[in-house]
């Protein structure tokens, strides 16, 4: 009996393992659908991997690890054919990075509920900005290394790759890290303002990112919305929206990123997509924040007017009419 449950939870550890590997190789095609070209080297506006990674070790422990490297193995592989010393060197800054990040997150006492606002914090500046340098600093170097990036431009294809590796953290980490608390919603739930706040985003954005006119402002009003009334929850998938819709029209070289070089355009969609990602995280991170501050000081005048009800009975409901409501509905 021991034995066999032993095997058994290896066997799930394993396909824990390649799950993992599965949903990192994915995500790294879809993100190469939107594939750019910086000084020859290939790097992406935004590298779902990174934030797929990295949510993996926050949700299942840093013994996730082999799954993500086997998947970032696959990826590149995937690339180049070949596995050469330079694909090693990137599989490891690609397994190494959320690693990192995982380590200073958890450094910092971060939660993965990210209802404080140090949570949002600590999640833009130690997991994705400072995370991500591993893998931008060991990708762009084996580049160089191997004679396929002359070493002037190597500030600018570190940039774009560290760019897109932090962009996958900020977009795509706080997506994870909802769904992951997802319910079966009820029917007294604000159906009518969530769908009417995914029509505003879906049109608000394609408006935005394909008009000549540069109104790519129209979606933090549309953020701020997703933010204040349903948190998390709603201001996450928007922020994902807006980036994929923003990167879609980037590429295409359609609206406001028309007449633009690659490079332009790179520093147009991280300026974009950092901006949007942050007021999405760190405004629901405040009002979450405020939120839990409210319950916190309701719980504690209920407990001071059962005190109070224990040494003077009868105080409680002169100084809470409303509790004295309550109580009498209750019965």
């Amino acid at each position: 009996m021991i034995r066999s449950e032993k095997t058994r939870r290896h066997v799930m550890a394993a396909l824990r393992l390649l799950v993992v590997a599965a949903v990192y190789y994915g995500a790294a095609r879809v993100g190469l659908l939107r594939q750019v070209t910086v000084h020859g080297a290939t790097v992406t506006p935004l590298w779902p991997p990174t934030g797929i990674a990295l949510s993996c070790l926050l949700c299942l422990g840093p013994r996730s690890w082999p799954g993500i490297a086997l998947g970032a193995l696959l990826a590149v592989a995937g690339l180049g054919g070949a596995v050469t010393p330079s694909t090693v060197a990137v599989v490891a800054g690609n397994t190494l990075a959320p690693l990192c990040a995982y380590l200073l997150l958890r450094r910092a006492g971060f939660r993965k509920e990210l209802d404080r606002l140090r949570d949002g914090v600590v999640l833009v500046f130690l997991g994705a900005m400072a995370g991500m340098v591993v893998s931008a600093t060991a990708g762009t170097l084996m580049l160089v290394v191997d004679g396929k990036l002359p070493l002037s431009a190597f500030w600018s294809v570190w940039a774009a790759w560290w760019a897109g590796d932090a962009m996958g953290v900020l977009v795509v980490t706080p997506v994870l890290l909802v769904l992951r608390r997802v319910r079966m919603p009820r029917l007294s739930d604000r159906w009518a303002e969530a769908g009417a706040l995914l029509v505003v985003a879906v049109v608000g954005t394609v408006v935005a990112t394909h008009s000549s006119l540069s109104m790519l402002y129209l979606v933090f009003p549309v953020l701020v919305w997703a933010a204040l009334r349903f948190q998390l929850a709603g201001s996450a998938p928007c922020a994902l929206l807006v980036s994929v819709l923003a990167i879609v029209a980037g590429t295409d070289g359609v609206g406001p990123f028309a007449g633009h070089t690659i490079v332009e355009v790179m520093i147009n969609l991280t300026v974009l997509n950092g901006a949007v990602a942050l007021t999405a995280l760190l405004l629901a991170a405040i009002v979450a924040e405020q939120q839990n501050v409210r319950r916190r000081i309701e719980r504690a005048c209920e407990e001071l007017a059962d005190v109070v009800d224990r040494l003077a009975p009868g105080r409680a409901a002169a100084a809470w009419p409303s509790r004295a409501k309550d109580e009498r509905d209750s019965r």
